[in-house]
């Protein structure tokens, strides 16, 4: 290795359904929506991240915007691997580079995933340049993120809400005791608020709309102790097919969100039905562990502390929990690699 080792470059990756992060040298220098924008013509990538996602719901017949991840996993071979190198050639200090380094990679991966949608990860590194290639389950990354030590034999509980999976995993020394994944989280939440307000309100909303509403008044329970104001809402009326304007409380999105946010809680509760009961003991004096985007949304820390009986903590700065957790593997490959696969 030894004298390569001065061209090869460190980078760790969450690739995630709705964002990309990538940590190079510690710093968190990609953070990007996990989007592509594609010429139909030519099949050219002509924006990704930020720029592509200002493109969604607004492109003519030739543009096509492509969110190549689905549930956490890889939907589109071909967007995500151009996705992947526009972010790494994005990357400053890897820019000024005279040849494309080798890359040592540390990759995230949702808990449930199957063997052939992990190749698709891998493979998607090693065709951007990655020479040695590890994946690390999302559930232990947010732990190491969330500054939890994972090698010792202690229960803790991590619930990761992210875009397109909830991640629910109980750790112990070093590895995922009882998990569980499932399909509802931030995507969902999004879906849910366009049909309320298409129901409600006959008021057709996009996308983004739908996120921006999530984001600013988004809530898990109708008794929140510092309420957002309301919010105006714009879109097409479905009934004049007019555009037009109405507003809304956070208290019609906690309605919009209860089903979803119910088996959400259904989900945890079962995880921890499944505990072990020495870890049990450990997790009802350690409390659940919340990450990821989703973890934002207002009072689910408490709805979930009321149904579970337990402490609930949001992790600082969710939303890179578990790349800060990957970049942390990274830096101490040695220390780590039971933990990863290779």
């Amino acid at each position: 290795m030894g004298f390569f080792d001065f061209l090869t470059e460190e980078i760790a990756i969450d690739l995630g359904t709705a964002n990309t992060l990538i940590i190079h040298n510690d710093k968190v220098v990609v953070d990007s929506p996990s989007i592509v924008a594609r010429d139909r013509i030519s099949g050219k990538i002509i924006a990704v991240g930020k720029e592509a996602s200002m493109m969604q719901g607004k492109t003519h017949e030739n543009i096509k915007t492509i969110r190549p991840l689905k549930d956490g996993v890889i939907a589109d071979f071909d967007a995500s691997e151009q996705m992947i190198s526009m972010f790494i050639k994005n990357i400053p200090a890897l820019k000024k580079k005279f040849f494309t380094p080798a890359l040592r990679m540390v990759i995230c991966i949702p808990s449930g995933i199957t063997e052939v949608e992990m190749r698709a990860v891998k493979e998607s590194a090693e065709r951007v340049n990655g020479k040695e290639v590890y994946l690390i389950h999302e559930p232990m990354a947010a732990a190491i993120g969330i500054g939890v030590d994972i090698m010792q034999p202690k229960g803790n509980m991590i619930v990761d809400i992210g875009g397109g999976t909830t991640e629910i995993a109980v750790l112990a020394l070093g590895g995922i005791v009882c998990d569980k994944s499932v399909k509802i989280a931030g995507d969902v939440f999004t879906n849910d608020i366009i049909y309320y307000m298409r129901t409600q309100h006959n008021l057709y909303v996009g996308e983004r709309t739908a996120e921006k509403i999530k984001i600013q008044i988004g809530a898990a329970t109708e008794d929140l102790e510092l309420p957002p104001e309301d919010m105006s809402v714009q879109g097409r009326d479905l009934l004049t097919g007019k555009p037009k304007q109405v507003n809304i409380s956070y208290r019609e999105i906690a309605k919009a969100l209860d089903k979803s946010i119910l088996r959400i809680e259904d989900a945890v509760m079962e995880t921890l039905s499944q505990t072990p009961p020495e870890l049990a003991a450990d997790i009802y004096n350690t409390g659940i562990y919340l990450a990821g985007g989703g973890s934002m949304l207002r009072g689910l820390d408490k709805r979930l502390s009321q149904k579970t009986d337990l402490p609930v903590y949001i992790a600082e700065d969710p939303l890179r929990a578990v790349v800060r957790g990957t970049g942390i593997t990274l830096k101490n490959l040695p220390k780590y690699k039971s933990i990863l696969i290779k």
